[in-house]
């Protein structure tokens, strides 16, 4: 079929459909040709975008029309979401909502044999105007290491005629963020079709993938009310205006042809057929020459420029010029035929689009050649995938020629095209001889080597390689920003000498013949590397009548990593007069690559009032070896600055310093990142240390919050010099809305080394803290919580065999996930007992750090794990420092594949060790295994207790199993709450300060969304009393539902969808013939809050009091209790001596102004509510009015 024929097909298929619109009695209107026909713009739903916005976003099931049409089968695009849990590969959440609910578009894996094409095509688009621009989001990962190949990713434009133009080719470089990009599409006069294309062998599911796509600017011009055109305006024949400045420009504004009439007396070339007097002769070996994108290639994207200007197309012609195969020079030219002289009044106009892409393009230049031979116009670099109008004017008083000059680059892909060269009538053919134009001087060769220029320090004399960077701190400075533009607006430098005969040099933006309506663009030479403390410093002004004058931005663009997000930016003005400046500045931070400063700006509308200038760029430590001095290093409080931290350029967010919630001072600052933020995209904000070097082990002591019901994770890392990096520490999930002290070793280096705090938005809804770091040579003490993740918390194995700090993942032995994260990764401790490796009768220790003597007795918790049957006996120990060992648990049953808890109180006054020690029993393929050891300031709750959530969740725990949840149970109250609503008071204290579990409501979109609640394992029973307060004021709205869990299968005991205004009562009574674990499971409401509070079980005593069972405690294994009463018994008398003496001591220490700090660093303690609850009397539960279930 014909290219006529198809376009014919098409636009009678068009009709048609419109007609079977009007015959159903809807508005009828052309489709899909971005304008809004209709009044409720039903004419441009489902085409590719949605709305009079003109946006997908992939919310909706129907994918704005978007459909694969994918060929091979295994390999295809797929509406998604990131699921939970958080996937190691692709986006850890969409881009639009960001969060992991959020909807986007991404291949499938791919393992094939050949490489597969995943396609992904639009709707049937009527037209588009020369404006037309795509902006869309990408993400591109190479999360396997597989290799992302040439073309990973790229986007076309398929016409009826089954040409496939290339229209957009991003950088192939692997990073794990959402990147943004526009894709340029221009004038399409007829039907097509948009693709994306994704081409590989090997991929994991969604490490290519695109969201929110926004066309811009895509229709034609439609008739104005009045049906006239302003002064300076041209009217189309199809309706509408353009401006006479784009009349005969080789672009069909209009959309009919209309500006491109009558241009019979200006001297066009669109080298369809032939070079129209152009010569491509060249003193260089290297020549342009005159093809298509055909003749380059069709089935490799990188080649050539796509298609060509005149016709969109991959058939039409253009000169084009590129890396040759065999390397001789990186330059080439060609030239006009010999033009008559011209006058200031009559100039001679030259309207030219050019293809400046990839690394190849070096630059191009447009010289004259007379008796001299100099430059008029220069574009350097590369512009991107699009074709970018230009105009130069000629003013030359004798015979001239128009000179083309390309530089090229040795770079993997790229070149320099030029099409629909048009001169104005002014330029007049001459067959007048001219002289031989003498050369310009070559450029004068650069005092150094080109890494060092641009690198912020002097490296030649008089500060020669830094002189033209763009700093204005040298005189040459200002020349150094370049201008990049490629729309209607750009940017040129002034000098303008006031009345004190000083000169004021700044930038600012004008008119530009550029067809697009994007923004001004300027940007530096390559700069850098840069240093931690690197600083840009700059004035602005946008001034004029309009409060909405226009927009200002600074963006960087990495030599590696390609443009990365803005950095800063201002919409608005800074008042009507051009006098009207606002300093700023703005961190640029350490970057390891070679990097470009970029001003964005863009104005409504530019006139003799408008102006958006920029002056005064300097340069602030910006070189890599220039550290601020800290007296403290990396210990800091964050009251004053960041110490000796600074932002990570590389990540996806920045953590910020907020006041009020620090834990040095209660009203100070800390460090956080708001994981409930909308602005947030990416998975990781991390904050660096300057480089240490130590040869011993230290310590890093810091205290943190991790709080809310999404809250993601929180990691500390070693960065080495090579860049590898080293999990030290973690934690996950809800922790409660107080601080907890983190106790991280840092083995001893070899090497340089940085540590890293890293938060992680696995979650969504939550907020990560740190404050009060210190990092102290020597060993941690034992800590409060360890996870064992990353580290052995300095635990150390002795005995027969050893123990092994281990996760399944890559050992596939031992439980198949860890207590702390519930997943394969996870690490926990691990001894083998079978018999060859541990004889029967023979013995393992685990020991802990010395932990310090307290004067209160401590909980301590851990969760065991057994395997196989007859796995040997575990015993817990306290083990003095002086003195003999006490048991304090023990337990030797096979006790299925399930993580226990074991706890036992410990009350000593000197220094101890808690030892873990494993007896061999002769058994086979067997094992223990120890996770998540706790100690609470505090005794542990026994079996009849009430939890009131004063000190802690009592053994009761969230689960982080992304399989049976997505949200947390969070610890709160109303004093310290600051974000979420809650109720107005608890049920046990009846006030502000009393502490509650709840699931708050809040703006993300986590609203019916759950978590569980698990009790520790219970055993069966004829009757075990639960009893629990719910606050729930909103009907049908958040709901909560009681579950026995046994042996993986759930029975629902209460479900509960309105508890009413006030704490509401609930007793049930649990009977189970296996054991089983009580499940609070609460889904997240839209408008209210569900709380819990006081809620425990009475084991083998029903709710009528009524003793059920043999025992009335758990079996938890204690043969500690009675040795641990004795102990403390004895201990009284010890204690109250010792606590007399620690007084005095206290007292003393008090009144003595020069006693010293001590060398941990800070002395804050951590939180305890046992140290800060309310001194109220409590009523019993059996005391209070229950209110009874029907």
């Amino acid at each position: 079929m014909m290219k006529g024929d198809s376009i014919q097909l098409l636009a009678l298929l068009l009709v048609v459909q419109q007609a079977v619109t009007q015959e159903s009695g809807v508005c009828v209107g052309p489709r899909c040709d971005f304008v809004c026909d209709c009044t409720d713009c039903s004419d441009e739903q489902d085409c590719g975008y949605r709305g009079r916005d003109f946006v997908c976003d992939f919310e909706d099931a129907g994918m704005c029309g978007w459909t694969d049409r994918s060929s091979d089968g295994g390999y295809v695009w797929e509406r998604r979401q990131r699921g939970h849990p958080l996937p190691d590969s692709g986006p850890s959440s969409d881009y639009t909502i960001g969060t992991s609910t959020g909807w986007f578009m991404a291949v499938t894996a791919v393992m094939a044999g050949s490489p597969s094409t995943a396609i992904l095509m639009s709707p049937l688009i009527s037209q588009s105007a020369p404006t037309c621009r795509l902006r869309l989001r990408y993400f591109i990962w190479d999360s396997g290491y597989t290799g992302l190949g040439n073309s990973s990713l790229w986007g076309s434009v398929w016409q009826p005629d089954g040409q496939n133009a290339v229209v957009w080719r991003p950088e192939n470089i692997s990073v794990r963020a959402w990147r943004e990009a526009t894709i340029f599409l221009g004038r399409i006069p007829a039907p097509f079709y948009i693709q994306l294309h994704s081409h590989r062998q090997e991929g994991r599911r969604g490490d290519i993938a695109i969201d929110q796509l926004e066309f811009l600017d895509c229709a034609l011009p439609v008739p104005s009310g009045s049906g006239g055109c302003e002064e300076g305006y041209l009217k189309c024949k199809r309706g509408g205006c353009v401006e006479e400045r784009v009349v005969c420009d080789g672009t069909d504004d209009c959309g009919d042809g209309t500006d491109e009439q009558n241009c019979g007396q200006y001297m066009s070339c669109d080298f369809e057929d032939d070079l129209c007097g152009w010569d491509l002769r060249s003193l260089s070996s290297l020549k342009w020459i005159r093809t298509s994108q055909i003749n380059i290639s069709v089935s490799e994207p990188l080649r050539g420029p796509g298609r060509d200007h005149s016709n969109n197309s991959a058939s039409g012609h253009f000169l084009y010029v590129t890396k040759p195969d065999v390397w001789k020079n990186d330059w080439t030219s060609f030239q006009s035929p010999r033009l008559a002289p011209t006058n200031s009044t009559h100039p001679c106009r030259m309207v030219m689009y050019t293809h400046q892409f990839g690394g190849v393009s070096g630059g191009l230049s447009v010289l004259v050649a007379e008796r001299e031979i100099y430059p008029v116009w220069e574009r350097g670099g590369s512009l991107g995938d699009l074709w970018v109008k230009a105009e130069v004017e000629f003013v030359v008083n004798s015979t001239f020629q128009i000179l083309f000059v390309a530089a090229i680059r040795d770079q993997a892909y790229g070149g320099i095209a030029v099409d629909d060269i048009t001169l104005s009538a002014e330029c007049r053919l001459t067959n007048e001889s001219m002289p031989r134009p003498s050369l310009p001087k070559p450029p004068k060769h650069p005092c150094t080597e080109a890494s060092k220029i641009c690198d912020f320090q002097s490296d030649c004399k008089d500060g020669e390689d830094e002189a033209q960077c763009g700093d204005f701190s040298f005189e040459q400075g200002s020349t150094g920003w370049t201008d990049m533009s490629i729309g209607s607006q750009s940017w040129k430098l002034s000098q303008e000498n006031s009345v004190n005969n000083f000169t004021e040099v700044f930038l600012y933006v004008t008119d530009a013949p550029g067809q697009q309506l994007t923004e001004a663009q300027t940007r530096t030479p390559p700069l850098g590397p840069s240093g931690p403390s690197c600083t840009l410093q700059f004035s602005y002004s946008i001034s004029g009548s309009n409060p909405h004058a226009g927009e200002l931005s600074v963006a960087v663009v990495d030599s590696v990593l390609g443009t990365l997000p803005r950095l800063w930016e201002f919409s608005g003005w800074t008042g009507q007069e051009t006098t009207s400046w606002v300093k700023e500045e703005l961190y640029i931070g350490a970057r390891d690559h070679r990097f470009q400063l970029e001003f964005r700006a863009r104005a409504q509308e530019l006139n003799s009032s408008t102006r958006i200038a920029v002056k005064d760029v300097y340069y602030v430590n910006c070189h890599p070896q220039y550290i601020p001095s800290t007296s403290d290093g990396p210990s800091c409080n964050f009251e004053t600055d960041l110490c000796g931290w600074y932002q990570d350029q590389t990540d996806n967010y920045d953590w910020r310093i907020m006041n009020g919630i620090d834990h040095t001072i209660g009203s100070g600052r800390s460090l956080v990142v708001d994981m409930w933020s909308t602005t947030l995209r990416g998975l990781s904000g991390r904050l660096l240390s300057h480089r240490q070097s130590s040869l011993t082990e230290h310590c890093l002591l810091f205290f943190y919050k991790l709080y809310g019901p999404q809250t993601g994770a929180l990691n500390v890392k070693v960065l080495h010099s090579d860049g590898l990096e080293q999990l030290l520490w973690t934690r996950v999930g809800a922790h409660g809305n107080f601080w907890h002290e983190g106790h991280c070793p840092v083995p001893s280096q070899l090497t340089t080394y940085q540590l890293v705090f890293e938060a992680v938005r696995s979650g969504f809804d939550g907020q990560v803290a740190i404050d009060d770091v210190a990092f102290v040579e020597g060993s941690c003490s034992l800590p409060t919580m360890c996870s064992f993740e990353g580290h052995t918390c300095g635990y150390s194995s002795s005995g027969a065999s050893a123990w092994v700090h281990q996760n399944w993942d890559s050992t596939r032995t031992g439980p198949k996930t860890d207590h702390s994260l519930e997943t394969e990764m996870g690490y926990y401790m691990l001894t083998h007992s079978s018999v060859e490796v541990l004889p029967q009768g023979n013995v393992m220790t685990l020991s802990s750090p010395v932990r310090r003597g307290v004067a209160h007795t401590e909980c301590v918790r851990f969760w065991y794990h057994t395997g196989g049957d007859n796995p040997g006996t575990l015993t817990v120990y306290i083990k003095p420092v002086k003195g003999d060992k006490t048991k304090l648990f023990t337990s030797s049953l096979s006790q299925g594949h399930v993580w226990r808890l074991g706890m036992s109180n410990i009350t000593w006054n000197g220094d101890w060790q808690l030892q873990f020690e494993v007896e061999g029993a002769g058994g086979k393929g067997t094992y223990i295994a120890i996770d998540d050891v706790i100690f609470s300031s505090h005794s542990c709750p026994t079996s009849g207790d009430v939890c009131d959530l004063e000190r802690g969740l009592c053994g009761w725990s969230n689960t982080q199993s992304p399989y049976v949840d997505h949200l947390d149970w969070e610890l709160s109250s109303l004093l310290f709450e600051t974000h979420y609503p809650t109720p107005p008071y608890d049920h046990t204290l009846g006030n502000e300060r009393g502490h509650f579990l709840f699931l708050p409501n809040t703006p993300r979109d986590t609203a019916g969304q759950n978590a569980w609640l698990l009790s520790p394992h219970l055993p069966p029973t004829k009757g075990t009393c639960l009893r629990f307060w719910v606050y729930q004021p909103v009907a049908d709205d958040s709901r909560l539902v009681v579950w026995r869990l046994s042996e993986g299968a759930t029975h629902e005991l209460l479900s509960l969808s309105h508890a009413g205004g006030n704490w509401r009562s609930f007793r049930i009574n649990i009977t189970s013939e296996k054991e089983y674990q009580i499940v609070f499971e609460g889904f997240k409401g839209a408008k209210g809050v569900l709380a819990l509070d006081d809620f425990g079980y009475t084991v083998g005593v029903d709710c009528n009091g009524v003793q059920t069972d043999q025992t009335t405690s758990p079996s938890r294994d204690y043969t500690g209790e009675t040795v641990a009463i004795v102990i403390v018994t004895i201990l009284l008398v010890v204690a109250a001596c010792g606590l007399l003496v620690y007084y005095l001591k206290k007292k003393a220490k008090a009144q003595n102004s020069s006693s010293s700090a001590d060398n941990t660093g800070f002395t804050n303690e951590m939180y305890d509510a046992s140290l800060a609850e309310d001194r109220v009397t409590i009523r019993s539960i059996a005391e209070q009015v229950q209110e009874e279930l029907p």
